[in-house]
């Protein structure tokens, strides 16, 4: 895997969907994703109560794109700008070839085959692109739906231990995908 270098956006695209860059326009998407308590008990952390907190984030992802340490894709639908989803790659471990990978989906998006597809892209990019060797996604157990779109993805459930960043999510899924090189 080569150091990322993000200087120039890398905006993907599928047959429905494009994958851009957050910008500050997606603030609502993003409270409205971060803002619903289900989530936040799948992922441990507590949800956004105001506005300013998704800006606060957007924000934050941002510095970490422009410093090459995470790479966020807003997902929309080709031809509506409104960001629907997300899908992001951080924690890039270099030597080992590593990167974890998260995704998020607005509830009135789901189950209509959007994230297997974001996802799917993002990985060739990842693979194609980054030179990544080992993908990492962790989930919990109670999360069937995302379960399954790991296992379609060709996720491996695995008993290695991995850095995860999901402090305080129970009952929580380790899954690997390796490249095919």
């Amino acid at each position: 895997m080569k150091q990322p270098d993000f200087s120039t956006f890398p905006v993907l695209e599928t047959d429905r969907l494009i994958l851009r860059r957050l910008t500050l326009t997606d603030a609502l998407e993003i409270y409205q994703l971060r803002s619903d308590a289900n989530v936040a008990v799948l992922t441990g952390k507590a949800p956004f109560v105001h506005i300013d907190e998704a800006i606060a984030y957007i924000n934050k992802i941002d510095n970490f794109v422009s410093k090459d340490e995470s790479i966020f894709w807003a997902v929309s639908y080709k031809g509506a700008p409104n960001m629907i989803g997300a899908v992001c790659m951080w924690d890039f471990d270099i030597p080992s070839g590593t990167v974890e990978i998260g995704y998020e989906l607005l509830p009135q998006f789901q189950h209509k085959g959007i994230m297997i597809e974001a996802v799917t892209r993002a990985l060739g990019y990842a693979f194609e692109v980054m030179g990544v060797e080992t993908v990492v996604a962790f989930t919990v157990s109670g999360n069937p739906p995302s379960v399954k779109l790991l296992e379609k993805a060709g996720f491996i459930l695995s008993t290695d231990r991995y850095q995860e960043s999901f402090a305080g999510a129970p009952a929580l899924l380790t899954y690997i995908l390796t490249s095919k090189a």
